[in-house]
């Protein structure tokens, strides 16, 4: 899939779906870089002009938790390009807390970002998709596969979508559409400093949990140290977009396949309780 193909990517305004719009022009697609607030496009346009590739990137505005917003765009598209060929669900918000602490409602918000914007993409863009034997390409995380400390809410999101997908991938595959999830592990982007996290705040609040919150703070901070690049998670996203027969689950680093192979593999779940545990302790 290159050329004049058209894809359509959600979050670019940092992190992995900057630099995933980024390497999809510079492999030769017209990209379709939307955001919520095209007012913090900046950053993507330097890339794209630093990369030579400004004149493939098209910027255009799409709130993935708005229907309208989502129909939108996506006849906005129609009618400039007249196709779509694929789509890279990319947007999406972290949460960290307990849900005895935060109640309902931030699952609840975060649920509409990472499960119900992605839906709600997804099923607009299928009638396109099929017209073209297109792709979806979904950025979950290897906490879509892997359940993760103080993480409830995000992780219950990323599950959430990781069946969504594997179960609409062999409908899909009927009409001609391929449909793939990719796992990052840490990546080391915006998308960590912009969920504005005041941990002491969190932690004068975390009443009996604020140990097990100050160990596992003190292990993702140690983790993040290790983290890869935007720029190397958006290749596995880009071989999603450009193998001719993309399997449906790709992980972004060897650390990300071993954790997510830990789990794959786990038929009792002692394995990944084991070794999320240590995390809190």
């Amino acid at each position: 899939m290159a050329g004049d193909r058209i894809v359509l990517i959600t979050g670019t305004s940092s992190g992995i779906g900057l630099a995933a719009a980024v390497a999809a022009a510079r492999a030769g697609f017209r990209v379709i870089a939307t955001m919520r607030d095209t007012g913090r496009s900046g950053a993507l346009l330097k890339a794209a002009e630093a990369a030579g590739v400004a004149d493939r990137v098209e910027l255009a505005r799409l709130d993935v938790t708005d229907a309208a917003s989502v129909a939108e765009c996506l006849a906005g598209v129609l009618d400039r390009h007249g196709r779509l060929d694929a789509v890279v669900n990319n947007a999406g918000a972290g949460r960290v807390g307990t849900v005895e602490q935060d109640g309902l409602l931030p699952v609840r918000e975060v649920m509409e970002v990472n499960f119900f914007g992605v839906v709600e993409v997804t099923r607009a863009a299928l009638p396109h998709l099929r017209a073209t034997g297109g792709r979806v390409v979904t950025v979950t995380s290897v906490g879509g596969v892997v359940g993760q400390p103080f993480n409830e809410a995000y992780c219950a999101a990323k599950f959430a979508v990781e069946g969504f997908m594997e179960s609409l991938a062999p409908v899909a595959a009927t009409v001609g559409v391929s449909v793939s999830v990719v796992e990052p592990g840490a990546v080391a982007s915006e998308f960590v400093a912009s969920q504005g996290i005041d941990l002491p705040a969190l932690l004068a609040a975390a009443g009996p949990y604020a140990p097990a919150l100050e160990a596992y703070a003190a292990r993702t901070r140690a983790a993040f140290d290790q983290a890869q690049t935007s720029e190397q998670a958006a290749e596995t996203v880009l071989d999603a977009l450009t193998a001719e027969r993309p399997p449906f689950r790709l992980q972004t680093s060897d650390r990300a396949r071993a954790f997510v192979g830990a789990k794959l593999a786990d038929l009792d779940g002692s394995a990944v309780q084991g070794v999320t545990g240590g995390w809190v302790a």
